[in-house]
C-alpha cells in the first residue's frame, strides 16, 4: 500500500491536490494551473479504478506524490497544512477543485486552506466546475458511462482512451488452433467496461500503442463459459507479451453465444473487419 512520503521535495513550489482517479479533463485544468516547479499530490483512497495506483503517471508530466488517506484522515486543518509544509518546504501555491474537502470528517475545504496559506503569503487557486456538452465531469460519471456502453462520451471526458493493464495468462488453448490467436490477460484493480467486443489499441511490454487489435471482455459462452479478457493483435504476430495495456477505441458488439465454432469464427472475422474500420477512419 502507498504510504505518506517522508521525503522532502525542496524544488516543488506548487501542488494540485485531489484523488485524481481518471486523470480526466477536469483534473487537467488543475494541472494547467501549476507552476513549472509543480507536482501532483494524490490522496490515495484505495478505491481508484480508472487510474489505480501509479497508473496516473501515464497522463501527466508532473511528478506525482501519494498520501494514503487512512494515514491522514484524522488530521485537522492545521495538521494537514503542517504536513504539506514539511513535505514541500518551498510551497507557495495550492490548486484544488471547487468541491475539495479534507481532514477529519471532511469538514475543511478550500477556504480553510486559503486562511492557512496566508500565513506564508501563499495562494490557493480554486478551479471551478469543468463541463463538456453541458455536463459536469466527474470520475463517478465516467465509470457509469463505461459500464453502460457510452465509451465515446467516457473517452471524451477522460481526454484519452480508457486503458487497462494486465499480465498474460494461459488461455483455453483453442484460439490459435480453431479461431484466432489471442493474448489472455489477468487484470486487477481496473474497472472493466461493459462486456463485449471492442476495437482497441494494444501496447506490449511498455511500448507505444502501436498494435491495432480487437478485444473481448466477458464469459466465453460459446466455449467453456469462463470469464476472459482477450486481445487479438491485427496483422502482426507477437511472441513476448508479459505486460499488456489495452486502450478502448470503440464498441463493436455485445457478447453472444454461437452454436458452433465455425459460426463463432465467422463472427470473429467480421469483428476484425469492423475493428479495422474503426481504427482506420481515413480508409472508410
Amino acid at each position: 500500500m502507498i504510504e505518506i512520503s517522508t521525503e522532502k521535495y525542496t524544488d516543488i513550489t506548487s501542488i494540485a491536490i485531489g484523488g485524481f482517479d481518471g486523470m480526466h479533463i477536469g483534473h487537467q485544468h488543475l494541472f494547467d494551473a501549476l507552476d513549472e516547479s509543480g507536482a501532483i499530490l494524490v490522496i490515495e483512497t484505495g478505491y481508484a479504478n480508472l487510474t489505480p495506483k501509479k497508473e496516473r503517471e501515464h497522463y501527466s508530466h508532473y511528478p506525482i506524490i501519494y498520501f494514503e488517506l487512512n494515514k491522514i484522515r484524522h488530521l485537522n486543518d492545521v495538521g494537514f497544512f503542517e504536513l504539506l509544509l514539511k513535505t514541500f518546504p518551498k510551497l507557495k501555491k495550492i490548486v484544488v477543485g471547487y468541491d475539495f474537502h479534507f481532514g477529519k470528517d471532511r469538514c475543511y475545504n478550500a477556504n480553510s486552506l486559503e486562511k492557512l496559506m496566508q500565513r506564508i503569503d501563499g495562494q490557493v487557486v480554486i478551479i471551478e466546475r469543468v463541463c463538456l456538452n453541458n455536463e459536469s465531469i466527474h470520475s463517478h460519471k465516467i465509470r457509469k458511462k463505461l459500464l453502460e456502453n457510452k465509451l465515446v462520451s467516457a473517452n471524451q471526458e477522460l481526454g484519452h482512451h480508457y486503458t487497462i493493464e494486465g499480465i498474460m495468462i494461459k488461455g483455453q488453448g483453442i484460439g490459435a488452433k480453431e479461431l484466432v490467436a489471442t493474448i489472455n490477460l489477468e487484470v486487477n484493480g481496473f474497472l472493466l467496461p461493459k462486456d463485449g467486443v471492442y476495437a482497441t489499441l494494444t501496447s506490449i511490454n511498455n511500448e507505444a500503442f502501436s498494435h491495432q487489435s480487437v478485444s473481448f471482455i466477458g464469459n466465453r459462452s460459446s466455449t467453456d463459459n469462463s470469464f476472459a479478457i482477450e486481445t487479438h493483435i491485427l496483422n502482426t504476430k507477437i511472441s513476448a507479451h508479459d505486460k499488456v495495456r489495452i486502450s478502448f477505441i470503440s464498441y463493436i458488439r455485445d457478447n453472444k453465444k454461437f452454436d458452433t465454432l465455425e459460426l463463432l469464427k465467422q463472427q470473429i472475422h467480421d469483428d476484425i473487419k469492423n475493428a479495422k474500420k474503426a481504427l482506420n477512419p481515413l480508409k472508410l
